[in-house]
């Protein structure tokens, strides 16, 4: 899935809406001591009330909300995996019984309460519902409304929420004219933050693909590797963050790690170019002939296969590993590269970053950055001053 795909799936989580049906809804509580299942309940999703119903469709959203590598990834499932989850949700995506389908997901709630302990009590809800996707584009002067012709697209959700601690507050009576302790026995499931979940399955070029998950993390960055490998079998992934790592580790092993801001802006603006190039590839990825390429096209010399694939050998330990090249490239048109010093942190887009360089004076460092016009520091016009030799660059 793409971001697009994603983006356009979660906004149809809302009330009367046509293009989505939520079927069933069954939530599943588990106590924290145990790890075991207290209560679960299944019912319609339409006969929750109005207000229950918007909660839930929230946290829905709030589950698919993020970035692809960042929050969402989309997974492949292992083929070889015992009591194979991709099995156990096709089926349940597949049956026509409610009862059937809820024994399904028991088994998923299973694998995810073995050998593992949560701090808090949680609710697991899982709904079954379809996706009506227009084929194209409404045509308000058209006779019959290209509406009547749609991609459908069953899936199944899980959303993973923490419960919190019921409150214990001090009131005054009015009537009786005193303090009175009150606490609340029940706990609240908190549906604002989920701490993880999945859709099955994922949607891409208008057809649904039964052998990809998309995982939902509680907190960027943070996938949980134990979930993605033990719950939903699949195979282990890289965020964006780790990926932007690697490419660094290896483009520092290459140059030894002598690149000068120029040749850096080089670096990203040909990736970006690659990137706008292939716009209509998902994710265009960067294997170790093409970062090859992309440091002779940046002019960094003595760059050869050998030493390229030598790198990623020794960074990533395969050197057939291939990079998402979104994930290392800052984005463009925004402030998005930070240069960090003792005195002061700077923020200027990838495209500028050309502008900037460290050069040496008199024995010591300098940030320098060229400018076109007057630089102005809290409303005050800075006076230019002149060097009093010849910089050393």
């Amino acid at each position: 899935m793409n971001k697009k795909d994603i983006a356009q799936i979660r906004k149809q989580f809302k009330k009367d809406n046509d293009s989505l049906k939520i079927f069933n809804i069954f939530n599943v509580y588990i106590m924290k001591e145990s790890s075991e299942i207290y209560h679960h309940q299944s019912q319609p999703f339409e006969m929750l009330d109005s207000e229950q119903q918007e909660l839930f469709l929230n946290n829905f959203k709030k589950l698919l909300g993020g970035s692809l590598d960042e929050k969402l990834f989309e997974l492949k499932f292992k083929r070889d995996a015992e009591n194979n989850s991709q099995l156990i949700l096709h089926q349940g995506l597949l049956s026509s019984d409610v009862e059937d389908w809820k024994e399904r997901m028991l088994q998923m709630v299973g694998k995810m309460l073995l050998n593992r302990q949560y701090e808090m009590d949680i609710v697991i809800t899982f709904i079954r519902g379809e996706y009506f996707k227009p084929t194209k584009r409404r045509n308000e002067e058209a006779e019959v409304s290209e509406r009547d012709t749609v991609y459908s697209f069953p899936f199944i959700l899980c959303s993973i929420n923490n419960t919190q601690e019921p409150k214990k507050e001090l009131l005054f009576d009015y009537v009786e004219k005193e303090f009175k302790y009150n606490f609340v026995v029940d706990p609240i499931i908190n549906l604002n933050a989920p701490i993880g979940g999945f859709l099955f399955p994922c949607f891409s070029d208008n057809a649904a693909n039964v052998n990809h998950i998309l995982y939902s993390a509680g907190k960027v960055h943070e996938p949980d590797h134990e979930f993605i490998e033990n719950v939903l079998n699949s195979e282990e992934t890289m965020t964006a963050k780790d990926d932007k790592i690697v490419f660094e580790e290896i483009i520092k092993d290459v140059t030894r790690d002598q690149l000068n801001t120029s040749t850096l802006s080089n670096v990203y603006e040909e990736i970006n170019r690659m990137i706008e190039e292939n716009e209509e590839e998902e994710h265009p990825k960067l294997d170790s002939k093409d970062v090859e390429r992309v440091l002779k096209m940046s002019g960094i010399e003595d760059v050869s296969t050998e030493k390229v694939e030598t790198a990623f050998q020794k960074v990533i330990d395969d050197d057939k590993y291939e990079i998402k090249a979104s994930s290392v490239v800052p984005k463009y048109n925004s402030k998005s590269i930070k240069i960090n010093t003792k005195v002061a942190n700077i923020s200027i887009s990838p495209q500028d970053l050309k502008f900037v360089k460290q050069v040496h004076l008199s024995g010591k460092r300098y940030l320098m950055i060229e400018v076109e016009e007057d630089t102005v520091i809290e409303g005050f016009t800075m006076i230019p001053e002149a060097f009093g030799e010849k910089v050393e660059k």
